[in-house]
């Protein structure tokens, strides 16, 4: 009588893992062996996805012997490697195909809603527009307008033209320069507030 019948087996509350498998699992695929193939060994070099069936004895012996490159010349083994390192996948040297376009990321003719986004005013061609369409010119507010009057500029004036008025008004109606007038130096103070306003406009 064996210590544990199999409807033994079957009520305990701790059942033996390898009570079920050891009988579905094939025979091991050494020559001679029968005990169940339990464990997997790959099969070799141009058939991956396809193992042996081996005990566990057996497929630690195959696993000593066992070349991935057995009989590959080694050109072609440092060919591998050198491909692995981009996963087995093409590359191109920098520069050789010049020729190559991307697909656009989208139809250049829309319709409907969609053809709103191809009348998105692009003053400086982020979206490829027409590059020879001007940039809309900036709309001064009133307090940067008057800042600008004080200056003696106008609306379209560059941020060179803005500083460059600006020292020049500053050395004509310093204190150390303006003689004692008292009317400069409300000049000078008006000039100051303006370049002020201007600079945390971004307009200098």
């Amino acid at each position: 009588m064996k210590p544990y019948p199999k409807y033994f087996e079957k009520i305990r509350i701790r059942r033996d893992k390898d009570a079920d498998a050891k009988p579905e699992a094939p025979l091991c695929q050494w020559d001679g062996c029968r005990e169940p193939g339990t464990h997997r060994a790959p099969v070799g070099r141009m058939r991956e996805g396809e193992y042996f069936r081996f005990c566990f004895d057996h497929v630690r012996e195959y696993n000593k012997g066992f070349n991935y490159f057995s009989g590959v010349p080694d050109s072609e083994v440092a060919r591998f490697q050198k491909e692995a390192l981009t996963g087995h996948r093409p590359t191109w040297k920098m520069g050789v195909n010049n020729s190559a376009r991307s697909a656009p990321d989208f139809a250049q003719m829309r319709s409907g809603r969609a053809g709103y986004y191809n009348r998105v005013r692009d003053p400086f061609n982020i979206f490829g527009t027409d590059p020879n369409t001007p940039p809309r010119q900036r709309k001064a507010r009133p307090l940067e307008t008057k800042a600008l009057e004080t200056l003696g500029l106008t609306p379209q004036a560059t941020a060179r033209e803005i500083k460059s008025r600006y020292k020049e008004l500053v050395k004509r109606h310093h204190p150390d320069a303006n003689g004692g007038d008292r009317g400069s130096e409300e000049r000078f103070r008006d000039v100051l507030q303006a370049y002020r306003v201007l600079k945390q406009a971004g307009l200098c």
